[in-house]
């Protein structure tokens, strides 16, 4: 046991010569895998008025963006905080980084799902690419739909497949994205998509793979979709 005021001074200097890996500021006492209070504090909510479809505000009676689904919402605001946090965290999520990752979940398991969430009877995940997952040896999106379908005791499915060779979304363009074919998504060989299905991603962008999601999902059997996301880049 290390006397109280060497771990005094231990504490001191991890607080304030440490540097936070978001912000590069002092990393401060309640740090959490390696990000400040501050970086943590950048997960907002998305702004008050949005639609309950496409999750933006609009002043138009139609949604601006294509949609397939009944409801849509997400967690938080892609670009919300300084850094962005979102945008910090996904792709080092997806590169690897394991601290975040954890740190994530733990927060999507407590934070507020939308009110209409309970009313579903399956939970699936946006697919990722086989290769991406033998890379990455993780898939985010559907980590966060088995949490949700957990948190809202409905089954979670995987009821979708992306073709191996579509490539990533993020790599593209936002005119690439919005040309992603429908075969790129369909369902997998034996799903049955039945009652109301949750589609769970990790960010909406474009929309267009949630699109091409739903879609597979509607003609397969599903009597309608929702979208819950993580990350809503506005």
């Amino acid at each position: 046991m290390l006397p109280a005021a060497l771990q005094s001074r231990l504490t001191w200097a991890r607080t304030s010569l440490l540097l936070c890996r978001g912000c590069l500021g002092p990393v401060g006492e309640r740090a959490e895998a390696g990000l400040c209070t501050r970086c943590w504090a950048g997960l907002l909510p998305l702004p008050e008025g949005r639609c309950p479809r496409c999750a933006l505000v609009h002043a138009e009676e139609a949604c601006p963006e294509a949609v397939a689904w009944a409801f849509g919402e997400a967690l938080w605001d892609y670009h919300g905080g300084r850094p962005p946090l979102g945008a910090l965290l996904l792709p080092g999520i997806k590169q690897g980084e394991s601290g975040w990752r954890k740190a994530l979940l733990g927060r999507v398991a407590a934070a507020g799902l939308p009110e209409w969430a309970p009313e579903v009877d399956q939970v699936t995940a946006v697919p990722s690419a086989l290769p991406q997952r033998l890379l990455r040896g993780v898939d985010f999106s559907a980590e966060v739909a088995r949490l949700i379908a957990g948190r809202l005791d409905r089954p979670f499915t995987p009821l979708l497949a992306k073709a191996w060779r579509s490539g990533r979304q993020a790599a593209r363009s936002e005119s690439e994205r919005r040309r992603l074919p429908r075969q790129a998504l369909r369902l997998r060989p034996g799903a049955a998509p039945r009652g109301s299905i949750l589609l769970v991603d990790d960010v909406w962008t474009t929309g267009t793979t949630l699109l091409r999601c739903a879609q597979a999902l509607l003609e397969g059997g599903a009597a309608e979709v929702r979208v819950l996301t993580v990350f809503r880049a506005l």
